[in-house]
């Protein structure tokens, strides 16, 4: 079989079981076994499926077996790792990619047990013999990374590693780094619990690392992970830990600051805006309503949200997250995407690497001037990640001496102000958790995005990783004050599709709070779905009526609906509540044209220009109106001042219906042809324009049978 049809066997296998199908996954995994030759296999595949059959036959029989949950959680398992054991022997030999070419020369170097590593790294490091270490630390990098599922013996030696706090942090940091990066390719029970072992280090900084592995794998495999017990059990333990929650709610947010995926804000003015302009293509073409309409969707969430939330501790909170997304947003990305090509970079592990002073790569740049204080400030810079620190200095040492000197002289004195705070003020104001996560999960960025070999890899930013919604942490992870910040944080973020399912899980809980009602809605508006929109928001004025924002809501989801005359309804009763509103009385005008009361519709289209006389965009609409009611000579007069500031296309049509309607056909062919010009003389898609509007000339007393007349006479004047 080749690399392709292994993946797809194996998808279909995978996928066969997470949706509990288990004679497809046994299909497929008969399917890979036969076409890779792997017999030695087929015995366990047999024993699975005959297991199965038996469990199957009973419950047909109708025996009751209390031990059938049992067994059939068991078979599941097992046909799992089957299908993992079969995938890994598959590509073994097969694969080019960087996980199987690793693991190729992992398998050809003799290896030292891990208790043998440990052993090493103590003496490298109590012999100051840097080299070496971390040579052997790339080595048990490489073999964490790709080792097949790990047995007791191995996971009890990397534990003590981990745990030996007379050894240096970053080795504990990369083993956590390999225990992550080799559960995206294989499963392995005993990698998630030395992953919860790590998540209750001493160590900030392996800790949190440890969490993020963690929560990654069990977003990975969230269709997999009930199924084992153990998984609960440490689970809960780790949750005892007063930081739990505080911790994934932290990498929650951080990993909504690294999302690449595209802003709704821009479907929002590429899609859903441009359509609710075509409400009625017509009367928009006539009035050009989106010149004096700010009932758009881009305007805003209802302030009084905020002010609800001022003084809270929900709100000391969003202010302080605030103040993350400021220290934290990855700006340094496009500046250093182009520097990952140091041959520090070749080796893998070094990517995920923490940034120490004390490196053997550092060692041919000891004594240059500047050098150790650089180093020292990199290592302590919070707004910098690891993979980052390693690039800037690996740059500057390129530079010539008087341009390396003058720059570190400039980095150093801002980098060393902000050193002198960082351990004490800027510490104070961000979580250092908040702080290690964030480099982290750039670091973890940059790996996915930049590494030669990125594409072998599943990219995690590419996920969702919404970790409140995983069935297994909603026990632990359901407070309102987590799932108000995550949606709060989601909301000014944009990110309305996640902020409305906990919006909709928080309402659904509190079904009399009005403002959660009110975000549903909005959320609903900004992607689009109006109807939903609607509903939450009339929801919310049944709890509280008369609130200006939700009222004008309301309004404009009933005219995207093209329902002018319940939009109507509620734009008069935000009049009511507040007087004289430009937008307001614009929107009201635009209902009644709509409903085609041309003459209410006037009266507030002059309101509006009376009141703001220095904007003429009311002009428009005022001149359609008159043309409409037969207000000839109003409308001459209207579009003879729209045609001398920058008019269009449609604006000389309808002045040429207005000449026309006068009976002077010579100007109404003269306003024809410049709209024709206009539309760069595409006659065909003028005679579209004109033959719109042809029941308005009807009743402007204009015979149909002129029509063509007058379109022959422009043709030829053209």
């Amino acid at each position: 079989m080749t690399q392709k049809e292994i993946n797809q066997a194996c998808l279909r296998a995978f996928g066969s079981l997470d949706n509990k199908e288990l004679k497809h996954a046994f299909d497929a995994l008969q399917i890979l076994i036969s076409g890779c030759k792997l017999f030695y296999l087929q015995e366990k595949l047999d024993e699975i499926q005959n297991t199965y059959k038996n469990m199957l036959r009973y419950r047909v029989e109708g025996a009751q077996d209390p031990m059938q949950e049992h067994i059939y959680t068991t078979i599941q398992v097992q046909a799992y790792e089957l299908t993992d054991l079969v995938q890994r022997q598959s590509l073994q030999n097969e694969s080019m990619q960087c996980y199987y070419s690793n693991l190729r020369n992992t398998l050809v170097s003799p290896a030292l047990s891990f208790r043998e590593y440990c052993d090493r790294l103590k003496t490298n490091t109590e012999l100051n013999d840097t080299d070496s270490y971390e040579k052997d630390l790339t080595i048990i990098f490489n073999q964490i990374w790709t080792s097949p599922p790990l047995n007791f013996s191995d996971s009890e030696d990397i534990k003590e590693i981990m745990a030996d706090l007379s050894l240096p942090y970053s080795i504990g940091c990369q083993i956590v780094s390999a225990l992550t990066l080799g559960l995206q390719t294989m499963f392995d029970i005993n990698k998630i619990m030395l992953l919860f072992d790590a998540a209750s280090h001493s160590n900030d900084e392996i800790r949190v690392r440890a969490y993020i592995g963690l929560l990654t794998t069990l977003y990975f495999y969230k269709k997999r992970i009930g199924l084992y017990s153990s998984i609960n059990d440490r689970l809960g333990l780790l949750a005892e830990d007063d930081r739990f929650v505080r911790t994934i709610r932290t990498i929650t947010l951080r990993f909504i600051l690294a999302r690449e995926t595209e802003k709704i804000t821009r479907k929002l003015q590429d899609e859903i805006i441009p359509e609710i302009l075509k409400l009625n293509t017509r009367i928009n073409k006539k009035t050009n309503l989106g010149d004096i309409n700010p009932e758009q969707l881009t305007e805003g969430m209802n302030p009084e949200w905020m002010e609800m939330l001022e003084g809270s501790d929900i709100s000391k909170k969003i202010e302080e997250f605030s103040e993350l997304q400021q220290e934290g947003a990855d700006v340094m990305h496009s500046t250093f995407v182009h520097l990952k090509s140091f041959p520090f970079f070749s080796k893998l592990a070094n990517w995920f690497l923490p940034f120490t002073p004390f490196l053997s790569l550092f060692k041919d740049s000891a004594g240059k001037e500047n050098t150790d204080s650089i180093l020292k400030l990199l290592e302590a810079a919070p707004f910098m990640c690891n993979s980052d620190k390693f690039s800037l200095f690996f740059s500057v040492m390129q530079l010539p001496e008087s341009h390396r000197a003058m720059m570190l002289g400039q980095f150093s004195s801002q980098a060393q102000e902000m050193m002198n705070q960082s351990k004490e003020e800027l510490l104070n104001k961000i979580d250092q958790t908040a702080t290690i996560a964030n480099q982290y999960i750039q670091d973890l960025y940059r790996f996915y995005k930049l590494h030669p070999s990125h594409l072998d890899f599943d990219d995690i930013f590419t996920l969702q990783l919404d970790f409140h919604n995983l069935e297994i942490l909603k026990p632990y992870f359901s407070d309102d004050e987590s799932l108000t910040i995550i949606a709060e944080y989601y909301l000014r973020k944009n990110y309305f599709a996640d902020a409305l399912t906990i919006y909709e899980r928080l309402a659904n809980a509190q079904k009399d709070n009005p403002v959660l009602f009110q975000k549903t809605g909005y959320c609903h508006q900004m992607n689009g779905n109006f109807e939903k929109a609607l509903e939450d928001y009339l929801h919310a004025d049944i709890l509280s009526p008369e609130n200006k924002w939700l009222t004008r809501r309301i309004a404009f989801c009933y005219r995207a609906l093209k329902q002018p005359e319940d939009a109507l309804k509620y734009y008069l009763r935000y009049d009511r509540l507040q007087p004289d509103n430009l937008a307001v009385l614009s929107s009201i005008g635009h209902c009644y044209l709509e409903l085609k009361d041309y003459n209410e519709a006037l009266k507030y289209y002059y309101k509006v220009d009376y009141l703001n006389s220095k904007n003429h965009k009311t002009w428009r609409p005022i001149a359609w109106c008159s043309f409409l009611i037969g207000k000839y000579d109003q409308a001459r007069n209207y579009y003879r001042k729209i045609l001398e500031d920058q008019p269009n296309a449609q604006d000389y049509l309808n002045a040429g219906h207005t000449e026309w309607a006068l009976q002077n056909l010579k100007s109404a062919l003269e306003y024809y042809k410049k709209a024709v010009q206009l539309e760069k003389g595409d006659i065909n898609h003028f005679k579209e324009l004109f033959y719109e509007d042809k029941e308005d000339l009807l009743v402007a007393g204009i015979e149909e049978a002129e029509f063509p007349l007058l379109l022959d006479q422009l043709m030829y004047s053209l």
